[in-house]
């Protein structure tokens, strides 16, 4: 299978997301600048709390990743539970937006994005392009599941924008496995920067997105 080509996020997808500056008051420009900070201060903190966790996602990942080829079974399983402390982690970060049966139905959803990756990863290890395709199918579907529940859950989500994200970051997943399994660290390398920076991106589009809906919990 040759390794699926690199997703660029145009500034156009990510501006959809991110939180536009509140109106200027024209009488009082030195107020509305008081007034923006705070709310701007708070948007970067939330969206610097969800980069380190979604990081957190394919570093523990990528750990299972090179422990299970490398035949590291007890390194790989303890790798496994850092992947499932973190996606609990990211799904708590919405409960207090959404509330804990949306945050148990989202890491329900990151849950199976995982499952779906370590699918793939064993197909490879087991060299059956049967099963890898297989794994690709349920890691195109698990995208377009997590894109509807959160933008079903907030408006400032599109689908068809948040679908191709996650799209990109399932992609990424795929190649890695690819190169570290072919040995082509340098290409790697590459590559994991490319998911650091996607990481961010997505990060930043939730914390915008949400910031946009509740806009009270950024003053």
């Amino acid at each position: 299978m040759k390794p699926i080509k690199q997703s660029l996020i145009t500034a156009s997808i990510l501006a959809a997301f991110l939180v536009p500056a509140a109106p200027a008051i024209a009488q009082h420009p030195a107020h509305a600048a008081a007034v923006q900070a705070p709310a701007a201060t708070k948007v970067a903190e939330t969206g610097a709390a969800l980069r380190d966790l979604w990081v957190g996602h394919i570093f523990w990942v990528r750990n299972v990743v090179v422990d299970t080829l490398a035949g590291n079974k007890t390194a790989a399983a303890d790798a496994e539970k850092q992947v499932v402390a973190n996606a609990k982690q990211i799904a708590a970060a919405i409960e207090p937006y959404y509330g804990k049966e949306a945050s148990e139905k989202l890491f329900g959803l990151l849950a199976g994005h995982y499952g779906a990756v370590k699918q793939y990863l064993e197909a490879s290890a087991a060299g059956s392009a049967a099963k890898q395709d297989a794994a690709l199918k349920r890691v195109t579907a698990n995208a377009g599941e997590i894109a509807k529940f959160l933008s079903g859950a907030n408006p400032n989500l599109p689908f068809d924008a948040l679908n191709g994200l996650l799209l990109a970051h399932g992609a990424h997943h795929i190649q890695e496995i690819q190169q570290l399994q072919r040995k082509q660290y340098a290409a790697e390398a590459q590559t994991w920067e490319a998911m650091k920076a996607h990481m961010y991106s997505i990060a930043d589009a939730l914390a915008g997105a949400i910031a946009k809906q509740f806009p009270a919990k950024f003053i």
